[in-house]
């Protein structure tokens, strides 16, 4: 399940970043989510903001072999629906790294207003 579409860029130090997610009424879950009223489901846009994240932590040399899994998620804002149509832009920050072990702060924005924000613990894991 890929929710991002694109990594638009990336700090040269890999602390930030942005990605793309397309909306299009083709995705699998409007089909019931809801009949009449397509909405991108929250824990999906959450994910996508993830994806996003760990998309931009890989691109790290010391972490290119790493898995990121997702510790707890807090201060989730849900402040726009998305719609089919809509373009998420997510921004992604580390705001701290120790050991294998870090925090980030998301946003997902469209059209420049925020649709939902989010920070992040991970763990990174060895790939076997």
């Amino acid at each position: 399940m890929l929710l991002v579409d694109r990594i638009l860029d990336v700090s040269p130090d890999g602390i930030r970043g942005r990605g793309l997610k397309n909306v299009t009424m083709n995705e699998p879950f409007f089909q019931g989510h809801y009949p009449g009223r397509p909405i991108m489901p929250g824990v999906l846009i959450m994910e996508a903001m993830a994806q996003c994240g760990a998309a931009i932590l890989m691109m790290r040399d010391e972490f290119k072999d790493s898995i990121p899994l997702i510790m707890a998620i807090d201060d989730v804002r849900f402040k726009r629906m998305v719609i089919p149509g809509d373009q998420l832009i997510i921004e992604c920050e580390v705001l701290w790294m120790r050991r294998r072990i870090g925090r980030m702060r998301s946003t997902a924005t469209v059209e420049g207003e925020v649709a939902t924000s989010m920070e992040v613990t991970f763990m990174l894991m060895e790939r076997d």
